[in-house]
């Protein structure tokens, strides 16, 4: 979830638990003014009736017979409150409610039921009305449930309108604020995506949280790290290359020299053995024609192992006899029929990088002999001003990425070679099978005079 709503979410939720307090205790403050009202009144007419008794006790007539609410009705009587008295004797009875407009005071059925099943409000107070010890009567006061419900209602409701105009100005303030504060993080994400493909030369900006300056410090040192073990890597990825050409390059002179004279000088003495053989020995010949054999059997094979450790056409004609004789081998050895199409001036290509594309080239065309069951594949180069880009797309068996990991190293070197330049390295399916590898490499740029 995102951090914003999730924020937002929970100081929503604890808005709601407060309200839900402040509801709970309004409503239980409704109920206890009800009921203090009720118990004041009783109290107040209480005494009024007890000096009655006691006035009627002096001989004094009054002008309303007992009991009498007729000051109780002037001075203190609320709506919606009832009061009635009972005479010990059965004998006397009086009532009397002031009423209440409901129709000013409307309220939801549902809060009338959930609010009685709260607090009964329907529940009256009494109290015995004694004189010298004497009871004569009891005084029942209560207050109208209609009224207690309007009161409360009108409490929440206004509470309501209060609450959900608070939350929502506070939920919309906490948004605007936690967006202000996270904002950086959009910045870091970006940034670190960034890093991740490759632009290891990006760094965060400075934020003023001491939070995200921290994080942003952390971020910036460890990619200064890999960036400095990147190029650590890269110079070391591409000693290891050009050792290993040169290695190749030895070895290739060795065989040359040595076993390839030394072949060359057996292919000689069987010649002549069996020349010798047919005047003098008759039964020497096929002995003799059989070393010649073996030794060109071994002379082509020496032939072959020259030109994958280093082709003759690499130093003497240059990338494009190289590619073109590559391509022409294996269509002579496999059933994959390779094109190759070359756009743009391979001699603006330097030697060392050329070295790499024709060895981007050979595991390419190597991998596909091998492991992609291709009828066609298609080898393109091309070469702008500040860079050359090699494409090797076949119709193989590649359906998806990325591969199942195997004992293979084909790809990875053929990656870690081209990262070690600099260069970009990208695998992707063709349609609707077979894989297309490209390689992208920059061409070194003369340095302007000054």
């Amino acid at each position: 979830m995102n951090l914003k709503l999730h924020l937002l979410s929970r100081v929503s939720a604890v808005a709601f638990l407060c309200l839900l307090a402040t509801l709970a205790y309004v409503l239980h403050h409704s109920a206890a003014q009800s009921a203090t009202l009720a118990q004041n009144t009783l109290a107040a007419l209480s005494k009024q009736l007890e000096i009655q008794l006691l006035r009627v006790s002096a001989g004094e007539k009054p002008a309303t017979p007992f009991p009498d609410f007729d000051l109780w009705k002037q001075t203190g009587s609320e709506p919606g409150i009832c009061a009635s008295y009972l005479a010990i004797d059965g004998a006397t009875v009086r009532n009397y409610c002031k009423g209440i407009d409901l129709s000013a005071h409307g309220y939801p059925q549902s809060f009338a039921v959930l609010y009685r099943l709260l607090f009964e409000p329907d529940i009256a107070w009494r109290r015995p009305i004694t004189f010298n010890s004497q009871v004569y009567g009891v005084l029942t006061v209560s207050v109208s449930a209609e009224m207690a419900i309007a009161q409360a209602w009108e409490n929440i409701r206004y509470l309501l309108a209060l609450s959900v105009m608070t939350i929502t100005a506070v939920c919309l303030l906490v948004y605007l604020v936690v967006s202000r504060a996270l904002h950086p993080a959009q910045i870091i994400v970006a940034g670190l995506n960034r890093l991740r493909h490759g632009n290891l030369a990006y760094r965060l900006p400075d934020f003023e949280l001491l939070e995200w300056r921290q994080t942003v410090s952390a971020i910036n040192q460890l990619a200064d790290d890999q960036q400095q073990l990147l190029h650590e890597r890269q110079k070391l990825a591409v000693m290891l290359m050009n050792l290993q050409e040169e290695e190749r390059r030895h070895l290739s002179r060795e065989l040359h020299d040595e076993l390839g004279q030394c072949l060359s000088a057996i292919q000689a003495v069987a010649t002549g053995m069996a020349q010798t053989a047919q005047q003098r020995c008759p039964e020497l010949t096929v002995e003799a024609e059989q070393i010649s054999r073996f030794t060109q059997a071994m002379q082509n094979s020496v032939r072959d192992l020259l030109s994958r450790l280093r082709p003759a056409e690499l130093d003497e004609l240059g990338l494009d006899a190289s590619l073109r004789s590559l391509t022409a081998r294996w269509n002579r050895l496999g059933r994959t029929r390779f094109a190759l199409r070359i756009v743009g001036d391979c001699n603006l290509i330097p030697g060392p990088l050329a070295i790499n594309l024709f060895r981007i080239a050979q595991e390419a065309v190597n991998n596909i002999a091998k492991h992609a069951s291709a009828g066609q594949a298609e080898i393109t180069l091309s070469i702008a001003a500040n860079q050359v880009s090699m494409t090797i797309q076949d119709d193989g068996n590649a359906a998806r990425l990325p591969f199942a990991t195997g004992p293979g190293i084909g790809l990875l070197g053929m990656r870690e070679r081209v990262l070690a330049l600099n260069g970009s390295f990208d695998l992707s399916i063709a349609k609707p099978h077979g894989l297309i590898v490209d390689a992208r490499l920059p061409l070194p740029q003369p340095e302007s005079g000054r």
